[in-house]
């Protein structure tokens, strides 16, 4: 544990010192584009927070290299360097559209690539799910259902990039409950080491939003831009794919792990899913309006669940918190339920869907209630002769 604190550490204070650089070169060179009729912002700010970031995930692999506990991490080596590889290609993709807004099929051509890299060339693939032990018998079937999983979950993550701290916060919250949740998979599996892929990537995600947040906080000083958002989006993807992907449907058997056969069966291929919920639920009903509408899924709009927020009368900073909210207690609940279904806490797993319920109860009345903040802050209509 001493040494994916030290991860975290180490990204979190190379991501706020690299973001910092990168925010004054932005100034100084005036790198950052106009206002945007769909931007909440009112003052041009730079978007190449994800240069910083991506560096400074790329420096914490580094690290991974040097240090003898993550040996295993290397073996084989191509899974290291195709996430590099695709890390890299999906940040100099980013900073290219940040600056000069590429065309939206370029971008998904390229995120199709990056995660052809994962699943091909690095290995890391969607082998078998854990429901009465079905298993995607075909290799290509495993890298075509794995590569859409990543480009889902990447511009899922891309889209609730909205608002000041919203992604990095959100992401922060999901990947510590991924985190623990990787953390404990891999102990009730009986693994020869707690060194693994999932838990070292989202120690380093976890690092780079800490590290990224100060600059991103209200009012923002830098955005991450889709250099960030995607590069985060995919990281987390691969991440859940290395944890849940790998394991064989007899190492999720319910007699092995002590849990219920129905618990047991869906929540190993769920948590890393509900992490995500909310950019996921985002994304899905972004293209189902744009579709419906004759546009194209990746045509942008004002009509995000952070929008409908701020039209409720939410003030940026609630939003952003009630999001923080909502994805603490949806993972939390069932991060909660998997540990109830544990052998040293049987039969408790309701315990977490009760704190869903209520908690899911109590944001849904802070979310429809308009922000009284907001509101008196507004200016009182005046009366027209």
């Amino acid at each position: 544990m001493k040494q994916y604190l030290f991860i975290v550490i180490f990204t979190a204070a190379l991501t706020l010192m690299l973001s910092w650089g990168v925010w004054q070169l932005a100034l100084r060179y005036k790198l950052y584009p106009g206002i945007r009729d769909r931007d909440v912002h009112k003052t041009p700010t730079p978007r190449l927070g994800g240069v910083a970031i991506f560096l400074a995930i790329c420096a914490a692999i580094a690290v991974s290299a040097a240090q003898p506990y993550f040996d295993n991490l290397w073996v084989p080596p191509q899974t290291m360097w195709a996430i590099l590889g695709a890390v890299a290609l999906i940040a100099v993709v980013g900073v290219v559209d940040d600056i000069w807004d590429l065309d939206w099929m370029i971008k998904l051509s390229a995120q199709f690539l990056a995660a052809g890299i994962i699943a091909a060339v690095g290995g890391l693939q969607i082998l078998s799910l854990p429901v009465g032990g079905l298993v995607v018998v075909s290799s290509w079937t495993s890298i075509i259902i794995t590569m859409f999983a990543i480009v889902i979950v990447m511009n899922a993550v891309n889209f609730i990039d909205g608002l000041d701290g919203l992604v990095a916060g959100v992401c922060l919250i999901a990947n510590g409950v991924f985190f623990a949740y990787a953390f404990m998979l891999t102990r009730d599996t009986g693994a020869s080491s707690y060194f693994n892929l999932a838990s070292f990537l989202a120690a380093v995600l976890i690092g780079a939003c800490i590290g990224f947040l100060p600059m991103n906080w209200s009012p923002a000083k830098l955005f991450m831009g889709d250099s960030g958002a995607l590069v985060i989006g995919l990281l987390m993807a691969t991440s859940a794919v290395a944890l849940t992907g790998q394991l064989d449907a007899a190492a999720l058997d319910p007699e092995q792990l002590g849990r219920s056969q129905l618990l047991g069966a869906f929540i190993p291929i769920m948590l890393p899913i509900v992490v995500v919920m909310l950019p996921l639920l985002d994304f899905g009903l972004a293209v189902l309006r744009r579709m419906a509408a004759g546009k194209s899924p990746f045509s942008p709009d004002r009509k995000h669940l952070h929008h409908r927020m701020l039209d409720l009368g939410h003030r940026d900073r609630d939003a952003v918190i009630i999001f923080y909210a909502w994805t603490a207690i949806i993972s939390l609940a069932f991060l909660l339920m998997y540990i109830g279904t544990r052998e040293d806490w049987p039969g408790q797993y309701w315990l977490g869907f009760a704190f869903g319920v209520v908690g899911a109860l109590a944001c849904l009345v802070v979310t429809l209630m308009p922000s009284r903040r907001a509101a008196a802050s507004d200016p009182i209509p005046q009366e027209t002769p």
